[in-house]
């Protein structure tokens, strides 16, 4: 009879010095270092990245998660007061994924005194949710260039639910000539097909059935897509107005080129990909979602 395997706490480093030798250390031994930046507030969606992480750098690699609250990618009527800060729960949660690393910084330690330096990605940064939440993207750039610099050379690994994050990143890390490849996961989804988030915490139980508009929304397109529907337009109407039956506000329902977030022409070739990507209000709450046509399956409950 085997005898039951010991989950092994992570690490906790708390100052950017401290896991930036952390991570040079592993190197120097010949180790190879994934990296999952989050927020907290961990879920299954978090976890899978870690696990995903731990693949791509081997057993014996160093598999690091972030936990940091950035302040400057919130808007000013946004939920930075309310998003859960949660360490102790987060630090179990690592522990249970085979997470080596938790760096877990201040606020302080991440903008020090006198701090006055952003990271702006322009063009890909633009569509999507650009114009809904000014500034966003430039403070998330700005936090993970910083990560970066700390973790050096490494695999990080993004969830595609946030699609539009995902592509900044990585067109910011290609333009710094960062030694970083930053890999986009697939998305990890509810029973019922919902997108894993913090934020689906915040849905009432009425708001939660309602929610499922979204995958809805998005397998309806890629249905279309599938059938032979290549007309840019179409296909984004069919999304709209799925999303509009049960939806409070449809911040967007667009299509864009996958990479860059170009505009589309008015047709895709027949074997032409493209991303849709939505933004909607359920109640007070805020949810994103994507789908690659001529790529991903529609997302459908289990």
């Amino acid at each position: 009879m085997s005898s039951p395997e010991v989950i092994r706490a992570p690490e906790v480093i708390r100052a950017p010095e401290d896991f930036r030798a952390r991570c040079e250390r592993a190197r120097r031994d010949g180790l190879r270092v994934g990296f999952v930046p989050t927020m907290g507030a961990l879920h299954e969606g978090h976890l899978t990245l870690a696990r995903e992480a731990r693949r791509r750098v081997g057993e014996g690699g160093v598999v690091a998660v972030s936990i940091f609250v950035n302040p400057t990618q919130f808007g000013p009527h946004e939920d930075l007061a309310r998003y859960p800060r949660e360490l102790d729960a987060d630090v179990g949660r690592c522990a249970t994924a085979g997470v080596d690393v938790v760096f877990a910084p201040s606020v302080e330690a991440m903008y020090p005194p006198g701090d006055q330096t952003r990271v702006r990605v322009t063009k890909v940064s633009e569509p999507f949710c650009g114009p809904f939440r000014p500034g966003h993207f430039e403070g998330v750039a700005t936090v993970v260039t910083r990560l970066f610099v700390l973790a050096g050379a490494c695999d990080a690994v993004f969830g595609r639910k946030d699609y539009q994050q995902w592509r900044v990143l990585d067109r910011m890390a290609r333009d710094l000539f960062l030694p970083v490849e930053v890999i986009g996961h697939p998305t990890v989804r509810e029973a019922d097909g919902l997108a894993m988030s913090s934020r689906n915490r915040y849905l009432s139980v009425e708001d939660r059935l309602r929610a499922r508009v979204v995958p809805e929304a998005l397998s309806a397109a890629v249905r279309a897509y599938e059938g032979g529907e290549r007309d840019v337009a179409t296909l984004r109407s069919i999304a709209q107005a799925i999303l509009c039956e049960r939806a409070d506000k449809v911040e967007y329902a667009d299509l864009r080129e996958p990479v860059d977030l170009d505009e589309l022409p008015n047709a895709l070739a027949a074997d032409g990909r493209a991303v849709l990507a939505v933004a909607v209000r359920i109640g007070a709450t805020r949810l994103i979602d994507n789908v690659v046509l001529g790529e991903e399956r529609a997302p459908r409950p289990s």
